[in-house]
């Protein structure tokens, strides 16, 4: 089954995790003791993000800095088939838009279809840093990534179609933002372009993070009445440190309600933001598996002994 059929076939609600491939030079075993922590929990899938090269500034022999693009966490590709292989569960790796070439995504395609993974995650990827590829040459929206993906299920490559092309059968998920993505003029339009890779063929959203459900429930509120069917699962991250109550509306655009900044401000330490943290998340997956949600999908990066211990609160 894929993991849109899986989601929409739930009757009670289930655990998934995303991880990081790790850092250049480092090795996978980390991964392994997050998800070795965590599968008691007997995740339904598990994501693996990707990363694309970013600009780095090193000192040259003439003495001037030099502007070098440096891949810091490849092999997004190699994690999916390792960890599918090792767990036996559906693993979903990242496809971005941004610092990858139409050609590169079809060689990552074709790579992921022979070694069986068959489900993706589409997203543009940030675009805030520097674009590394012309923009002809690499999609600018993840409805044009997904078309890509839909040509490949269909045999057409980028050259035209193949005399024998091989089959492929990816089926996909996108994501959804509570709050509205942060470049969208509005909520309604963010909904619109939400609704358009539906249409194109997502099985099913995941949201970026949040900490009010409220803003969850309106969100899907909105889906359902603009025509989206299909699962919606929330993503959720526990906060573990104090300076995380100003990184973390910056980088995902979320509002964190002010009870939940006052208990934080009241911790004297990252110890007790911690147990905060593990508190209010637990609070927020109740009540949402109370309203029915089919997933619960923890962000695990530095964070799994929090999440082990929130699922231990709910499972």
């Amino acid at each position: 089954m894929t993991v849109g059929e899986i989601l929409r076939n739930r009757k009670t609600t289930g655990f998934s995790i995303e991880v990081l491939p790790p850092a250049k030079g480092s090795s996978i075993q980390k991964i392994y003791n997050s998800i070795d922590m965590l599968k008691e929990f007997n995740p339904l899938f598990i994501n693996i993000t990707t990363h694309h090269s970013e600009p780095v500034y090193e000192n040259s022999s003439d003495g001037l800095l030099k502007k070098v693009f440096v891949r810091k966490r490849p092999g997004t590709v190699a994690v999916a088939a390792a960890l599918q292989k090792r767990y036996g569960i559906p693993t979903v790796p990242h496809i971005i838009c941004n610092g990858f070439t139409k050609s590169e995504t079809e060689y990552v395609l074709i790579d992921l279809n022979i070694l069986g993974v068959h489900d993706l995650f589409v997203l543009r990827g940030d675009m805030d840093k520097e674009i590394l590829v012309p923009q002809n040459e690499c999609h600018l929206h993840a409805s044009d990534l997904i078309g890509q993906i839909n040509d490949l299920n269909d045999g057409r490559f980028l050259e035209g179609t193949l005399n024998d092309p091989l089959e492929t059968r990816f089926s996909f998920g996108v994501a959804g933002y509570p709050e509205k993505h942060a470049e969208a003029p509005n909520i309604d339009s963010d909904i619109r372009y939400l609704k358009q890779k539906v249409d194109l063929g997502a099985e099913y959203i995941i949201t970026q993070l949040f900490y009010d459900n409220q803003k969850f429930f309106d969100f899907v509120s909105r889906c359902r009445a603009a025509g989206i069917n299909v699962p919606i699962i929330p993503g959720l991250k526990p906060l573990t440190k104090k300076r995380q109550l100003s990184i973390l509306p910056r980088v995902f655009n979320c509002n964190i309600p002010e009870d939940f900044v006052k208990a934080v401000d009241s911790c004297k330490d990252d110890e007790a933001v911690k147990q905060v943290g593990i508190e209010w998340l637990t609070q927020q997956c109740k009540e949402l598996m109370a309203a029915g949600v089919p997933d619960l999908h923890f962000y695990t990066l530095m964070a799994s002994d929090s999440v082990k211990a929130v699922a231990k609160n709910i499972f």
